[in-house]
C-alpha cells in the first residue's frame, strides 16, 4: 500500500495507479487489500483535501472516490478536479446512491458509479476500464506531442501547403491560393511528408486532423 501526504509527488508508472479517497479507514484498508491482491498499485487518502492538494501523476491513474466525504460532496470534489485535469478518470462509490446523484456524476464525466455494498469484481472491472482509457489517452497525447514537434520543424510555407493540401485542394489550387508555382507546391508537399514522417498522403491528412491544422489558413478562400 502507498501513502502520501499532501503535495507529495507520486512516482510515474505506466502500469497505472488507483487513488482511493474515503473517510472510512475500514473501507480504505479493504480496498487497498483488494487492489494489492491483484497487483494494482494504490494510494489511499482519507479526505478530499489530501486529494485536492496532491500532485497528480503524469502516468495513467484513476480515482475511486466516495460520494459522501465529511463536509464535502463528491460532486464538488469532482468539479474541482476537472478544473485541474478535465479528462481525469473518476469512479464513484456510494452507500447512499440515488438515481439523480448518479446521473449528475456521470454528466460530470465520471467513468462509473457503483453503489455500496458492491461485488469486488464489479469495482475491479470498472478500475481496469478506467486505467485502460487513461492509458489510451496518454498514448494519444504522446503521439500528438511528437507530431507537434515534427510540425514545428516545417517551414511556414511547408505548413501552409500541408494545411491546404490536406483540406482537399489540388496542387494547382494550392499554387493559385498562395501565389507560387505548382512545381514548388509539389516540392513543399513532399518536404512536409518527409519531415512529418508520413508514409502516405492519407497518413498526412490524419496527422493534420490530429494537429487541427487541416484547412487552416487560406483553405476556405481557395475553395
Amino acid at each position: 500500500m502507498f501513502y502520501a501526504p499532501a503535495m507529495h509527488s507520486i512516482e510515474a508508472d505506466d502500469d497505472g495507479l488507483v487513488i482511493v479517497v474515503d473517510d472510512d479507514a475500514g473501507v480504505r484498508s479493504a480496498l487497498a487489500n483488494l487492489f494489492n491482491s491483484v497487483g494494482l498499485r494504490n494510494l489511499t487518502l482519507g479526505s478530499a483535501d489530501e486529494l485536492l492538494t496532491l500532485k497528480l501523476p503524469d502516468s495513467p491513474f484513476c480515482v475511486v472516490l466516495d460520494m459522501r466525504l465529511r463536509e464535502v460532496s463528491g460532486l464538488d470534489v469532482q468539479s474541482q478536479l476537472r478544473k485541474r485535469r478535465p479528462a481525469m478518470p473518476i469512479i464513484f462509490i456510494s452507500g447512499h446512491a440515488d438515481f439523480a446523484t448518479g446521473v449528475a456524476a456521470m454528466k460530470g464525466g465520471a467513468c462509473d458509479f457503483i453503489a455500496k455494498p458492491f461485488r469486488e469484481q464489479d469495482l475491479l472491472d470498472a478500475v481496469y476500464r478506467a486505467l485502460d482509457d487513461d492509458r489510451s489517452r496518454h498514448a494519444k497525447d504522446a503521439r500528438v506531442h511528437a507530431l507537434r514537434g515534427r510540425y514545428a520543424e516545417l517551414s511556414p510555407r511547408e505548413q501552409e501547403v500541408m494545411s491546404l493540401a490536406t483540406a482537399g485542394l489540388l496542387n494547382k489550387q494550392v499554387a493559385s491560393a498562395i501565389g507560387i508555382a505548382e512545381a514548388t507546391v509539389k516540392i513543399h508537399r513532399g518536404q512536409a511528408m518527409r519531415k512529418m514522417e508520413a508514409k502516405t498522403f492519407a497518413e498526412l491528412v490524419t496527422m493534420a486532423d490530429a494537429l487541427s491544422v487541416r484547412g487552416r489558413g487560406r483553405a476556405q478562400a481557395a475553395i
